[in-house]
């Protein structure tokens, strides 16, 4: 079963909070970082970045400014703390989609039990550097976002909350609209606590490190504190219904052809794949999974795999990025870590298949591959067999604001 808690947030109040309330910083261009930073003193890209225009720092002394530009903010009154421990139901709107669910805290033994599931590999640098930032500045500020699946039961819960006014509406220049509600009801929170204690397993949709990170220091806590506080054994989340949940396509360019012709790499395809030209007047967009789509020299190919090959009993191998992987990157193109080979970039599938022609086009990149996305399916089936996703096979929204439910790690 799922454990949750209600917490004390640390948030903007509701004049400020459209100012506060920041994308991941590595989201912005340097450009665009820097004039949010110069023209916005209430972003909580201060906080994050508190040497923007100073030396900068590194390590310990770059989370202790993070810490100590957080707490001048409180002290300004930029975020307040609540009275009393509450879940927060959020709602993003984005391109049409109703994105909602639950602020919680999510349980660091659920993480460790297996209850909450993983679908890909974390590297234990960036764990360690995430819970040394965790540690020291005290607080987390973008939630992990965790799947379940459909409850009806929580969805009426949420019908309720959604007539009331909420507690912050706004719109940000991105023209997605924002909406918090309170959830101060001691009855309405037993209530979601008794829902998730019926879900025997959710899904890491977004977070891996941040969760690892929390993880690692949860347990460091607890060794060193006979009776460690009931928010330090668990980490911000935002718990969404899978049904909720957008998985776009993550599509692949690539800088050359490892010395081949494209009538040669055409002929190499074949030995994988059926291999078909497309007209100019043929959508090359993949319409089910196994059909990719190559564009490379002015012209899209669709490419249809032999699904006879799959075994069904590895998850993984029914995920087109894997087959990619192992039909074309390796073999052909000799590309085999996507996460340091320089000869690959990736586009995620808002952006279409207009995008990915005009950077071929552009002459940046030889060939791009379209694929058809990964469902929720896939993703569940990936984590509850313990193995992991190639990097980049899943771009997932909502993708979250920092800094609009602060968690305080030791309460």
């Amino acid at each position: 079963m799922a454990k949750i808690i209600p917490f004390r947030a640390l948030r903007p109040p509701r004049d400020v909070v459209h100012l506060v309330a920041s994308r991941s910083y590595v989201s912005y261009t340097k450009e665009s970082l820097c004039d949010k930073l110069e023209n916005n003193p209430y972003t909580f890209l201060h906080i994050i970045n508190p040497d923007w225009n100073s030396d900068e720092l590194s390590g310990t002394d770059k989370f202790k400014a993070v810490k100590s530009a957080f707490e001048s903010f409180r002290k300004e009154g930029v975020f307040i703390e609540e009275e009393r421990p509450a879940f927060y139901l959020y709602e993003q709107v984005a391109h049409g989609e109703h994105f909602i669910g639950w602020v919680a805290g999510a349980a660091v033994s659920d993480y460790e039990n297996g209850v909450i599931k993983r679908h890909e590999d974390t590297l234990s640098s960036r764990e360690s550097m995430f819970k040394e930032y965790l540690e020291v500045t005290d607080f987390n500020a973008e939630p992990v976002l965790l799947a379940y699946p459909d409850q009806p039961g929580l969805d009426d819960l949420m019908d309720k909350y959604r007539v009331q006014r909420p507690e912050y509406e706004y719109y940000t220049t991105d023209r997605h609209l924002h909406r918090l509600w309170l959830v101060f009801d001691e009855s309405d929170i037993r209530t979601i606590e008794k829902h998730f204690e019926k879900i025997s397993a959710v899904y890491i949709a977004d977070g891996h490190h941040r969760s690892a990170s929390s993880a690692l220091l949860a347990q460091d806590i607890a060794r060193k504190k006979p009776n460690p506080s009931l928010e330090s054994q668990h980490f911000l989340a935002f718990f969404i219904p899978e049904s909720r949940l957008h998985i776009w396509d993550y599509n692949r360019l690539i800088k050359d052809l490892n010395g081949l012709t494209v009538e040669a790499f055409i002929d190499a395809l074949k030995a994988s794949f059926k291999v078909e030209r497309l007209s100019a007047r043929e959508n090359p967009k993949p319409q089910k999974k196994h059909d990719l789509a190559l564009y490379t020299d002015g012209h899209w190919y669709q490419l249809t795999y032999d699904t006879s090959v799959i075994d069904p009993s590895d998850p993984v191998s029914d995920l087109d990025v894997h087959i990619l992987t192992q039909k074309v990157l390796a073999p052909i193109l000799g590309i085999h870590d996507l996460r340091t080979d320089s000869r690959i970039d990736f586009m995620d599938g808002r952006k279409e298949l207009e995008g990915l022609q005009a950077k071929v086009d552009s002459k940046a990149f030889k060939a791009a591959f379209a694929l058809y996305p990964v469902s929720v399916d896939q993703l569940k089936r990936v984590s509850d067999a313990g193995k992991t996703m190639p990097p980049k096979s899943t771009y997932i929204e909502p993708k979250l604001r920092s800094g609009l439910t602060v968690y305080s790690i030791n309460g």
